[in-house]
């Protein structure tokens, strides 16, 4: 699977982990399902630059990335309570069975998230121009040793580190915000999918 297949299927995998009804909720799960909207919304604007469907705009990869750091960390873990849980709820048990490993992920999507603020300037590495005109890191190559083969949960990412076991093999914010931005918005994709994957329950 070459980079550009990467991208868009982090795309498709955000997109659709955040989809969801909100089913009479109310209070604090309703909160928090507005959250995930508005993340829902961030996205879709985003989505087009991250295929490269668009001129590469880094404001817009800018508000993007507000809206993840605005709705990650303790803004989120704030909104899990215990006593949550439950319909209309989507959260499984495992939030508050295993907190400190969804507070884990919470924090890594809140770092990668200001990270990406300061990033937004760095263009794409897959060959997209920035605002200057520059191409950034333009091989797949490149970034295919960057980012490692697997996308998914224990797979590898940035530099090696291990993005499926939570809260390791995260680099400081000064080494994430060199990254590319698409490099970014993968990691992203792939904290928010681990996320879904042990903490929201399949919706019919």
């Amino acid at each position: 699977m070459n980079y550009k297949k990467i991208i868009l299927a982090g795309i498709a995998t955000m997109s659709a982990g955040l989809a969801f009804a909100h089913g009479g909720a109310t209070g604090v799960v309703k909160e928090r399902m507005d959250g995930m909207a508005a993340m829902q919304e961030a996205v879709k604007a985003i989505t087009p630059i991250m295929r490269g469907q668009t001129a590469y705009d880094a404001e817009a990869v800018g508000r993007f990335a507000i809206a993840v750091e605005m709705h990650s960390g303790e803004a989120m873990t704030s909104l899990f309570p215990e006593g949550t849980g439950g319909k209309p709820s989507e959260a499984k048990d495992d939030v508050w069975s295993d907190w400190e490993g969804f507070e884990k992920l919470a924090m890594q999507l809140e770092t990668l998230g200001r990270a990406l603020g300061e990033a937004a300037g760095n263009g794409l590495a897959s060959g997209a121009s920035t605002p200057s005109g520059g191409a950034m890191m333009g091989s797949q190559t490149e970034m295919g040793g960057m980012m490692g083969t697997n996308t998914m949960m224990g797979g590898q990412t940035a530099m090696g580190g291990t993005m499926g076991q939570p809260g390791t093999g995260m680099m400081d914010a000064e080494m994430l915000a060199s990254m590319p931005a698409d490099a970014l918005f993968m990691q992203i994709s792939q904290t928010c999918s681990a996320c879904h994957t042990k903490y929201r329950a399949e919706t019919n």
